[in-house]
């Protein structure tokens, strides 16, 4: 019996070691080599942080391209999906409603143009990235509040479209975030 007590207490120290002190270091070493240097890829404007690359944030005036629909209010400290599934009516209730605001702000879009990541939450209620078909959709309605050609708008998106990883896997995104901040600097 002493000898399985010794032998676990040894097997207990060594994980330990392995997985409380070594795997953490190895992780924030590695951290070190991706943008950002393991604190987060930071975005400015004027040289001032206005957020995260990889954290979604809430755009609600109608010269902003618009982000995903969050279930947390874009709460980093508390992400998070709604858990609500196709058959909830009151998830129902909300997608139709943003529907309604998507189709306000977008007269010239059917409810079937509508791409899906524009009216359901992400599972994290933090994705920074839209569809390309989403912010495609967005152009029109950017452009002429912000008082722009279309075209000038649509390269903005072109040049903040990143395409599958790898070219295979997954599909093109457009980091909402980015793509507002490149049409601040527009304006100047």
């Amino acid at each position: 019996m002493k000898k399985y007590i010794i032998q676990s207490l040894r097997l207990t120290g060594v994980l330990m070691v392995l997985l409380c002190v070594i795997y953490p270091l190895a992780i924030a070493y590695a951290g070190k080599f991706t943008p950002g240097e393991g604190s987060g890829e930071k975005v400015t404007k004027n040289g001032k942080v206005v957020g995260y690359a990889l954290i979604g944030q809430s755009f609600t005036k109608p010269e902003y391209f618009w982000g995903r629909p969050s279930a947390v209010g874009y709460n980093a400290a508390g992400s998070g999906g709604s858990n609500k599934g196709p058959s909830n009516a009151e998830y129902l209730k909300e997608v139709s409603g943003r529907i309604d605001t998507l189709l306000k702000y977008h007269p010239y879009l059917k409810k079937s143009d509508i791409p899906a990541d524009m009216v359901t939450a992400s599972g994290s209620g933090l994705d920074p990235n839209i569809s390309e078909a989403g912010a495609i959709m967005q152009i029109k309605r950017v452009a002429a509040y912000r008082k722009l050609d279309e075209r000038v708008v649509a390269e903005a998106v072109v040049k903040n479209t990143e395409g599958p990883l790898f070219g295979l896997f997954g599909p093109s995104k457009v980091n909402v975030l980015k793509l507002n901040v490149a049409l601040d600097e527009l304006k100047k």
